[in-house]
């Protein structure tokens, strides 16, 4: 299995980006919002990158696969959460703006990401050559 570096993956940088802003939002919110769709927002998005990054340290294509379908689910699931979010007024116009683009090309990224393991040149999604 060809070693890459998880950080030097972009749909691992991207995730990161995600988790990092979500952060950055919840910490600002009651602790109302944050006890509720915080905390299950910052673990999911968390968990994008978490599990991006140890499925690169399992040594095996199949493991590595796994672990970026159980990223594809917290991707998923951190979908739910800003739905919520947003549904129940917790993020700024501004807030959304900033997520929207990066949500958009997560899913996109981690579906290639997934596609290419394993393959003989490793990418990490359509847009590899940034």
């Amino acid at each position: 299995m060809p070693t890459v570096s998880f950080h030097e993956l972009t749909v691992y940088q991207v995730a990161e980006q995600v988790c990092d802003l979500v952060w950055e939002i919840v910490s600002g919110w009651s602790n109302l919002a944050k006890d509720t769709v915080g905390k299950q927002l910052i673990r999911s998005s968390d968990s994008v990158g978490a599990n991006i990054a140890e499925g690169t340290g399992r040594g095996s294509y199949a493991d590595n696969k796994r672990f970026i379908r159980i990223a594809r689910g917290s991707f998923y699931e951190t979908k739910h959460w800003l739905r919520r979010a947003f549904k129940r007024k917790l993020l700024t116009a501004e807030q959304t703006e900033t997520l929207q683009p990066l949500v958009a090309r997560l899913g996109p990224l981690i579906d290639g990401y997934l596609r290419s393991v394993g393959k003989s040149r490793p990418t990490d999604g359509p847009d590899s050559d940034e």
